[in-house]
């Protein structure tokens, strides 16, 4: 018997089902063992020895594999082809020979990049050893990250309050998006203003040229900064008579582009299908790992985590013949085309990202194919074959028109696609997604005169980078040679996921938490957050991977210099930090609002300073007059008055309330914005009114706090009870009370203005939905529930669709139609929530016993015998998000089929 180990579930289904009885297959689902999160699983002192957990997910796994293969004769490692693949079976084979299961068993490692059966049975005919070089290759990333991680981490905690990590790959990442945010706001716009010229042949033919020169000057982008003088070149342009002085003719051709590495398919999928990194990965996954065709699963593509842009002498192949096939011979190069990666660190493996079958059409998949998974795969098919087509060919024209003057020029460009070549199929997307193509310009001829019909001034500004996209973003971390292309969608999720950046309108906006560690490390170790020592520090893997040098030297030549940066920070005060995160982001929290005042002048008690401030939760802005001048605000932009970035930020005097002569002010407190009536003191509290929901505090006058001040209010008495009606602004909202019942006030209705005969209707209109509710919607029938529980029903409730059977309840997820339900969905639906009921005894959800073996059940109460406790299945281990997750070799699966490569955090949050 052999037995085959591969990483997930549902890849040894389809492989057990390609290699017969005579093998069988079985998940290790990821990684059986890690390091423990805490101090002290790796070891400086003792050259970088590791220990190892196998936990319990792990342990169970690890049994079932030593179960399976005691009375084997050989074992077959089948994990990812990769460096954390190669590290999965080593971690595999250590647990085996630590059982004493081995003796007498051979042990093989096999690869293969697509899950087809001829490529399983090639890689089970050509085993190999495990490759111990890829392995350490796998330890020196793993022992870095940790050491970063544990090491680094404790000095954030301890002297940046508030932030949550940092990690070797990680804080560059985010280091990325802080500088380009910083660029954004020092960037100073300039106006400049282009001149378009409408001109006509003399076959009544339109064409646009650009004005270029002026008084015989040429113009550059910003020579016609104003209105002025660009009204000054129109007058020039309209007293001239012009003449085609010169046109220029050419044709270009157009390559295509290399096939999909992990990276290239990331950040294609994200200008064009619009998905995220994780998303992306998670789809190919899927679509890598096998769907299901015809009673058989098949692997559609081969493995997505690559940097390599090569093909097969097979696939190539494939793409000649089906080109030849359904394009025709036009659109075949004469020889297959040859790529090579431009990333200096590529390690070139194995295949770039392909199909397994070019001659799987995506219209013919795309009924086997979820949404995303049909786009995915058209995309990965339509490059593959895109990039071994015939060239784009283009007929490109460009004319200079001349007054007769010589007082102006202007040029007109065109271009044609004489022969389209591969853009028939695929045309490569663009970060800025303008179309750099022109249109096409009528014929020309050198000395012809054309008529001036229209001059049309345009103004501009000059626009500042843009923010990093998570396709953008990935480009540059691969430019600098920063991680590996298999890690990027993780670090991107870990950056989101420690609320140092979020994601506006598809592009990065860095939080002033990120950008406070950012400073924090380029202040004190900006070594190890320089792109060139990170850049440096993955070559170094990459050579140990290669077994050009020893993984423990590139720790100790790591390590030595990196615990004493750590140890000279242990004498710095919070003070020290707080000055130097003052002076850094001083310009970012305090810009000069160009009115002539001081931004940093305290708006509360005007003699105090604003600086940055630090506590237990993070930094603050606070007044230096403190404990006399108590006034703060969140770490924010500050526009002035009180507001940062459009939000309240502090203290706002509104006026003096005119029956007390206190002040009234506009604050903010955790639970939202209110007004406040003088200050009080510790025995007598100030009285506050919070603001309703939908009202903005830029809407908060003086006349409005006062009304909500003055809250609750007296309506009237209603005209049929006689009980007096009263408005006011609750816990849970605005309300009107009606005797001793409060009722919510709807969306739109305002407490502070709302009248007698209104209050009546809104009660009258609550009491009638109460009514409603009383009398309980038997929902649709779906049908008996599986289990004999129950009739499921389909009803339509408050918040939208939801199931029920026996009092239990689920909601209708939004991408199931509720109105294609079945009995069968909706019981899986409810699984969860009947299993949760019945481990919480309240359930009501029990098979209903026949009437005559309930009467036989029946027994005295004394003798009844206590019932055995069922035994729990035990519940899978939850996975920590590591705080330097990012940083390993591959990152965690997220598919329900695809075990997770767990990586403990090595720092406690």
């Amino acid at each position: 018997m052999n037995v085959v180990i591969v990483e997930s579930p549902a890849k040894a289904k389809t492989i057990n089902k390609y290699l017969g009885s005579d093998y069988t297959v079985i998940a290790s689902y990821g990684h059986v063992r890690d390091l423990p999160p805490k101090d002290g699983s790796v070891r400086p002192d003792e050259d970088f020895a590791m220990s190892w957990e196998v936990e319990d997910r792990g342990a169970r796994q690890v049994s079932e594999i030593a179960k399976a293969v005691k009375g084997s004769t050989r074992v077959f490692l089948a994990t990812d082809p990769d460096r954390e693949g190669e590290a999965i079976s080593w971690h595999v084979l250590q647990c085996l020979q630590d059982r004493k299961v081995l003796k007498g068993v051979e042990v093989k490692r096999v690869v293969f990049h697509e899950i087809t059966k001829a490529a399983v049975l090639h890689a089970v005919a050509n085993p190999r050893d495990i490759n111990q070089e890829l392995v350490d290759a796998y330890l020196a990333r793993r022992a870095l990250d940790y050491l970063v991680g544990f090491t680094l981490s404790p000095v954030l905690w301890r002297k940046l309050p508030g932030s949550r990590s940092a990690g070797r790959v990680q804080s560059v990442a985010l280091r990325l998006i802080c500088e380009r945010e910083s660029e954004i706001e020092i960037f100073k716009s300039d106006e400049y203003w282009s001149v378009d010229i409408d001109f006509l042949t003399a076959k009544s033919e339109n064409f646009t040229a650009r004005l270029t020169h002026l008084n015989g000057k040429k113009l550059d982008k910003l020579s016609l900064g104003e209105k002025g003088a660009a009204d000054a070149a129109v007058a020039v342009v309209n007293a001239a008579q012009f003449r085609v002085a010169s046109v220029e003719k050419k044709q270009s051709k157009r390559h295509p582009a290399p096939p999909f590495t992990t990276s290239t398919l990331q950040q294609e999928a994200s200008r064009k299908l619009g998905f995220g990194a994780q998303q992306t990965m998670r789809v190919a996954q899927k679509l890598y790992e096998g769907i299901e065709l015809g009673g058989e699963t098949v692997g559609l593509i081969s493995y997505m985590r690559t940097d390599s842009v090569t093909l097969s002498g097979e696939a190539i192949g494939g793409c000649r013949r089906l080109i030849g096939q359904d394009y025709g011979d036009t659109y075949l190069p004469s020889s297959p085309r040859a790529y090579k990666s431009k990333a200096a660190n590529a390690q070139e493996a194995h295949e770039a990202i392909r199909p397994t079958d070019l001659f799987r059409r995506p219209k013919d998949m795309a009924r086997y194919l979820d949404q995303d998974q049909a786009r995915l795969y058209e995309l990965i098919w339509k490059r593959t074959i895109a990039c071994q087509m015939e060239s784009a060919v283009l007929d490109q024209v460009a004319a200079d028109l001349k007054a007769h003057d010589g007082s102006a020029q202007a040029r007109a460009n065109g271009s044609t696609i004489l022969f389209d070549g591969f853009l028939k199929l695929y045309l490569e997307g663009r970060d800025d997604a303008e179309d750099e193509e022109s249109g096409m310009l009528p014929p020309l001829t050198e000395g012809d005169g054309v008529k001036r019909l229209d001059t049309r001034p345009e103004q501009h500004f000059t626009q500042p980078p843009p923010r990093y996209s998570e396709a953008s973003l990935v480009k540059k971390l691969e430019e600098l040679g920063i991680g590996r292309p298999s890690t990027y969608a993780s670090i991107i999720q870990v950056l989101q996921d420690r609320n140092y950046v979020v994601l506006e309108q598809k592009r990065f906006v860095p939080e002033d938490r990120g950008r406070l560690v950012t400073t924090f490390l380029a202040s004190f170790f900006d070594r190890y957050v320089e792109y060139d020592f990170t850049a440096n520090l993955e070559s170094q893997l990459d050579d140990i991977s290669a077994g050009r040098i020893d993984w423990r030297a590139v720790l100790r030549a790591f390590w030595e210099p990196f615990i004493k940066a750590v140890d000279g920070t242990k004498d710095l005060t919070i003070t020290q930090v707080i000055d130097t995160l003052d002076a850094a982001l001083g310009d970012h929290f305090f810009p000069d609002r160009g009115d002539g005042k001081n931004p940093r002048a305290c708006p509360a008690c005007t003699e105090g300073r604003l600086g940055l401030r630090l506590g237990r939760t993070g930094g603050f802005i606070g007044c230096s007059n403190y404990p006399e001048c108590r006034y703060t605000r969140a770490l924010a932009i500050d526009g002035g008055d009180g507001e940062a970035d459009g939000e309240l930020a502090g203290p706002k005097l509104l006026g003096d309330d005119p029956a007390t002569g206190l002040p009234i002010t506009l604050r903010k407190g955790p639970y939202g914005v209110y007004v406040q009536l003088g200050e009080g003191d510790k025995e007598n509290k100030p009285k506050r009114a919070s603001l309703p929901a939908g009202v903005k505090p830029a809407d908060v006058d003086l006349d409005r706090a006062i009304s909500m001040l003055a809250l609750p209010r007296t309506i009237g008495k209603h005209p049929e009870t006689g009980d007096e009606m009263t408005a006011g602004i609750g816990r849970f909202g605005p309300y009107i009370k009606h005797g001793k019942a409060y009722t919510s006030l709807p969306k739109g209705e305002d407490v502070l203005t709302i009248g007698l005969n209104r209050a009546v209707v809104v009660l009258a209109e609550a009491a009638e939905r109460a009514k409603n509710r009383a009398v309980k919607d038997p929902g649709k029938p779906l049908g008996p529930h599986p289990g004999g529980i129950g009739d499921i029903a389909l009803h339509d409730g408050k918040y939208g669709p939801y199931v029920e059977v026996n009092g239990v309840r689920q909601t209708v997820p939004k991408n199931i139609d509720p109105a294609t339900l079945t009995a069968d969905q909706a019981a899986a639906l409810l699984a969860p929530k009947l299993l949760e009921a019945e481990k919480n005894g309240k359930s009501k959800a029990k098979p209903k016993a026949k009437a005559a073996t309930a009467s036989k059940a029946k027994a005295p109460a004394k003798t009844a015998a206590k019932a055995p406790a069922k035994a729990k299945a035990p519940a899978a281990k939850k996975t920590t998000k590591a705080a330097t997750a990012d940083d390993g070799d591959a990152p965690a699966k997220t598919t329900p089929t695809r075990a997770r490569r767990t990586k403990p955090a090595p720092v406690a949050e």
